[in-house]
C-alpha cells in the first residue's frame, strides 16, 4: 500500500458531494437501527400518514366496478353501528358480568385484490367511527403481532379490550402460528366488545390477480368466521388506472446529485441497504424512515433470496404508508423479484411491493426535475 493510500481513507463512490455544489450530505438509512419502545408501538397503531386524509367521501369508486360504491355504503353504516356493540363509554370492569352479545357480525373482511382501495377503506372506517383516537386501533397484521411480541398476550388483550375498534390490514395467511395466534387474540377482543375489520393478503397456492381470499380467511380464522362479514371489492389496481408506465431509473450520478439536493433525503447502494435489514427488525423499518423526505438507492439489483425479499417488502410498505418518494439507479423494480418468486407462495406480497414502489418512483420524478438545473 502506498503512503498516500494509507494516509487517509478514501471516500464511498457515492458518497461524496455533487462536483458542481456543496450541499449537506444525505441521511443513510444503513447508519439508522432504531430502538422502538412497546408504549410507541400502541400509540402509533393509527392509520399511517399516507392515509391520514382518507375518508368515505375521498374514495373514488370505479364507475365500471358497483361494489366499490356499494362497500362504501356499508363500511359507513358499519361505523355507525360500532358503538352499539359496547356497553357504556368507560374502561371495562374485567370482573364485571360481561355485556350481551351484540346481534350479528362484529367484524367486516375487505375482499379484494390488490390496489382496489382497501386500505383506503379501512383508514376511513377508522376515521368515521364516533370514538376518540385512543379507543381505536388500526395496523397491519405484522404489526400486530409485534405488539403481542412487545406486550406478551394478557397485556395486549386488556390494552386492546379497551378499544371499540380493530382495523388489520393486510392479515397474514401464510404463517400458520401467527395466524393461530392472532385469530385467539382476535376472539378475546370479540368477547370484550371489539369491533373488527380486516383486508388479507391469500394463502400460498391460490395467489393471483384477480382471485379473492374470502374462503380463505374465514377457515384460516376458524371459530372467528361467524363475526365477520365478508365484502368484495372489485377492481384493477388503482395505481396503474390511467396512469404511464413507472419511469426508467436514473444513472448514479443522477441519484447522487438528487440525494444532496433534496432536504431530507437518505442516500445508500442497494445492497448494503438489503444488508442492514437483515440486522433491523422489521417492527422498526417506519421508525427507520422518521424524518425521511426522499429515498435515493444506487446500484439497485435483483433480490437474492426470499427472506430478503420479504424484508423489503416491509419496507416498501412503510416508505408507501409515509409517502416517501424512492429514486433509483440500477434495475427497474419489475426485475426485483425472480420469476420464481412471482410463481411462489408469496407472490401477492411481491407484485404489491412493485406496485407500491412504482408509485413512489413516480412521484420521485419532480425531484429530479427540480434539481436539473
Amino acid at each position: 500500500m502506498s503512503p498516500s493510500q494509507s494516509s487517509s481513507p478514501q471516500p464511498d463512490p457515492i458518497a461524496g458531494p455533487p462536483a458542481d455544489g456543496d450541499d449537506a450530505a444525505p441521511a443513510a438509512l444503513t447508519a439508522r437501527a432504531p430502538h422502538v419502545p412497546a408504549d410507541r408501538l400502541v400509540a402509533e397503531m393509527v392509520p399511517p400518514p399516507r392515509f391520514q386524509g382518507a375518508r368515505f367521501d375521498t374514495y373514488i369508486p370505479d364507475p365500471k366496478q358497483p361494489s366499490q360504491s356499494e362497500a362504501v355504503q356499508v363500511l359507513s353504516d358499519f361505523a355507525e353501528s360500532i358503538d352499539a356493540g359496547r356497553a357504556g363509554s368507560g374502561k371495562r370492569r374485567w370482573f364485571a358480568k360481561k355485556p350481551a352479545a351484540p346481534k350479528g357480525p362484529r367484524g367486516v373482511y375487505l375482499d379484494g385484490g390488490y390496489g382496489v382501495g382497501k386500505t383506503h377503506l379501512l383508514a376511513s372506517l377508522w376515521h368515521a367511527t364516533p370514538a376518540p383516537a385512543e379507543q381505536k386501533a388500526f395496523g397491519t397484521f405484522v404489526e400486530l403481532t409485534n405488539l403481542v411480541g412487545a406486550l406478551g398476550f394478557q397485556q395486549t388483550v386488556r390494552t386492546l379490550g379497551e378499544h371499540k375498534l380493530l382495523c388489520i390490514d393486510e392479515f397474514e395467511l401464510d404463517d400458520p402460528g401467527d395466524t393461530v395466534l392472532v385469530s385467539t387474540l382476535l376472539g378475546k377482543l370479540v368477547d370484550a366488545g371489539v369491533a373488527l375489520a380486516a383486508t388479507s393478503n391469500t394463502l400460498p397456492g391460490k395467489l393471483g390477480e384477480g382471485r379473492f381470499a374470502a374462503a380463505d380467511f374465514l377457515r384460516e380464522i376458524q371459530g372467528l368466521s361467524a363475526q365477520f362479514r365478508p365484502l368484495r371489492i372489485d377492481g384493477e389496481d388503482y395505481r396503474h388506472r390511467g396512469l404511464p408506465d413507472a419511469p426508467a431509473p436514473y444513472d448514479d450520478e443522477t441519484v447522487t446529485r438528487t440525494a444532496y439536493r433534496t432536504p431530507g433525503a437518505s442516500l445508500d447502494d442497494f445492497p448494503s441497504l438489503l444488508e442492514h435489514l437483515s440486522k433491523v427488525h422489521p417492527s422498526r423499518y417506519g421508525a427507520m424512515c422518521d424524518g425521511i423526505e426522499a429515498v435515493c438507492l444506487t446500484d439497485v439489483q435483483a433480490v437474492p433470496d426470499q427472506s430478503t425479499a420479504l424484508r423489503l417488502v416491509v419496507l416498501a410498505d412503510r416508505l408507501y404508508d409515509r409517502e416517501v418518494p424512492v429514486l433509483t439507479s440500477g434495475k427497474a423494480f419489475d426485475e426485483l423479484f425472480s420469476e420464481e418468486m412471482l410463481r411462489g407462495g408469496y407472490r401477492k406480497k411481491y407484485f404489491r411491493a412493485i406496485s407500491r414502489l412504482t408509485a413512489l418512483a413516480r412521484d420521485a420524478g419532480p425531484l429530479v426535475a427540480g434539481n436539473s438545473r
